[in-house]
């Protein structure tokens, strides 16, 4: 009877083809690859391997023998196959659907896409996972012409990196117009096999605007919700973080540029409380501010999809998951550099002006 070639593995192969067998993300013919060749160097012959991994003698042969041939590089890629050549040229639908968007509409869908090249949309929807393309998704963003916009990102992630000594730094802003909004018709509640339902219109009961501050050291929030959010109802929040935090701290608070941040009234109430430092996040900018984070996790868990019937009920939701969210807060973590960031926006910067002009 014929025998296998022997295989050995030095202990580099043996490491990476371990690696390709516990990976999750390579295509499965590669670990099963991996296993055939890592089995043949334990001294299993192909018989063995086939029934120990459910495949045929005659395949575990032939892997044998292409790691023989060419070692692990030739593990990594398939063999040309017989049949027709395919017709499918991923390069032009790539260039296709950056290129700009169809006749008829603002973005490329599958269905387009496979009519303008003649392909199938399971083709093109294949060709946009390979190359990452997503042409129905459009991310936001809106870069700062703020003139002193280094030196306030400077001074603002130098507070969370690095904060003074014996000071709090707290993340200060408004969610204002924050709707009671109640359903027109009662929904039907989540079943096995069927979602939640809700009506697509609503009743608005009114609006409250909450104000927090978020505690970079620890994570805990001071909030109150108002009515309105003029420079009264700001002056008012100073006044109660002035209250609720310990009199011997500095206070450094970072807002954006909202007007009633700077109306004279506060000035002077600030220039009677000289341990209360604000910070202006750059105009544009407002992603600086780490209370934007905790905003979006309150509207995204809480607010969303809420029932309200009355404004008070409204508060009432917020006040309740913040206090829930004081039991065992949890820090945001910056890490981003400031460095870093001006470099990535010097960068958009360019990439715009190159297009605009």
């Amino acid at each position: 009877m014929r025998k296998a070639p022997e295989v050995k593995l030095s202990k580099v192969e043996r490491e990476e083809l371990e690696r390709w067998n516990r990976a999750t993300t390579l295509p499965a013919r590669q670990g099963t690859r991996a296993r055939v060749v890592l089995l043949a160097h334990e001294g299993a012959d192909d018989t063995v391997i086939g029934e120990a991994l459910g495949i045929s003698r005659q395949r575990c042969g032939r892997i044998r023998a292409r790691y023989l041939a060419g070692g692990l590089n030739a593990l990594t890629c398939d063999r040309p196959r017989s049949g027709r050549p395919r017709r499918i040229e991923a390069q032009k639908i790539v260039a296709l659907t950056t290129g700009g968007a169809p006749d008829t509409a603002t973005d490329w869908s599958r269905a387009l896409m496979a009519k303008a090249a003649g392909i199938s949309p399971s083709s093109v929807g294949r060709i946009w996972r390979r190359h990452g393309l997503k042409p129905h998704r459009v991310a936001s963003f809106k870069i700062s012409r703020d003139p002193k916009f280094a030196e306030k990102l400077e001074a603002i992630v130098g507070l969370y990196l690095s904060p003074p000594q014996r000071a709090l730094v707290l993340c200060v802003d408004e969610k204002s117009q924050i709707q009671a909004l109640d359903r027109t018709q009662p929904g039907l509640p989540l079943r096995a096999g069927r979602y939640r339902t809700q009506t697509h219109d609503y009743k608005r009961h009114g609006t409250t605007t909450l104000f927090a501050a978020l505690n970079t050291l620890d994570g805990t929030v001071l909030s109150t919700c108002q009515a309105r959010h003029r420079h009264q109802e700001w002056l008012h929040f100073l006044k109660q973080i002035d209250a609720q935090t310990p009199a011997d701290r500095e206070l450094h608070l970072i807002i954006d540029n909202y007007a009633t941040h700077r109306h004279a009234k506060v000035n002077v109430w600030l220039a009677k409380h000289p341990r209360i430092h604000l910070h202006f996040t750059p105009t544009s900018a407002s992603w600086l501010n780490m209370v934007e984070r905790f905003f979006r996790d309150l509207t995204t868990r809480r607010l969303r999809g809420g029932i309200f019937h009355s404004v008070a009920e409204l508060e009432q939701a917020i006040t309740a998951f913040i206090a829930t969210h004081n039991t065992s807060p949890k820090p945001f973590i910056w890490t981003a550099k400031a460095s870093d960031i001006l470099a990535k926006v010097s960068r958009a910067m360019a990439t715009l002006d190159k297009l605009h002009h």
